[in-house]
């Protein structure tokens, strides 16, 4: 069985925000997959469902949880243990504000990189989960960078926004069968990003 994470904070307030396209990513694919109705479970709404491979369906749990992003671990945590699962069941959707915009990577492990969620879920299951980072830009100044991520994404940028989840669902198969690599290849390939520094401020048109 495979816990798909989105990290996000809850509530309409939110939905639309750059720090919430983990929550956007997870939801496209229960839709893609036909997961079932969501339902609150471990300090998070949850789904479950299955994920069609050429080996035959995995099995798969979408939680985002809604304690708020700064300490999405402990719904994470709660989930991991209740079914018995191990760090690398774990598969956390995320924004990342050192990749440009549309840009897409998978990692196993490491820091946090300042991303208070990622530490949450970090202190609660170890560091040894697996990583689906979304590239959002970074505003060019430390000092922006809270705005930044509690904005909404502009008109413009949603050209890239919506292709990318849709990658991410539709390659899907490829995650659950734990092929990171070919899964960020296939959701590069689906969604190929513009060429930017990803320090460049976000710019678009309302």
């Amino acid at each position: 069985m495979l816990l798909i994470a989105g990290l996000g904070n809850p509530g309409p307030t939110y939905a639309k925000n750059r720090h919430n396209i983990g929550f956007m990513a997870v939801d496209e694919i229960a839709r893609r997959w036909g997961f079932g109705p969501e339902r609150k479970r471990f300090q998070g709404l949850a789904s479950e469902g299955a994920i069609e491979t050429p080996q035959g369906p995995v099995k798969a749990l979408i939680l985002k949880p809604q304690t708020y992003y700064n300490e999405s671990g402990r719904a994470v945590g709660e989930a991991l243990k209740f079914f018995k699962l191990k760090p690398s069941d774990l598969v956390l959707f995320y924004d990342e504000i050192d990749l440009a915009p549309g840009r897409f990577r998978m990692k196993t492990g490491g820091g946090a990189a300042g991303n208070n969620g990622v530490r949450s879920v970090t202190s609660q299951v170890g560091a040894e989960f697996r990583r689906a980072r979304l590239g959002t830009g970074h505003p060019g100044d430390k000092e922006l960078v809270h705005g930044h991520v509690l904005s909404d994404f502009h008109k413009a940028e949603l050209k890239w926004v919506e292709p990318l989840l849709q990658a991410c669902a539709d390659a899907a198969p490829m995650l659950a069968l734990g092929e990171d690599d070919k899964y960020q290849a296939e959701v590069m390939r689906l969604a190929p990003a513009e060429k930017a520094d990803p320090r460049a401020i976000a710019r678009g048109k309302d």
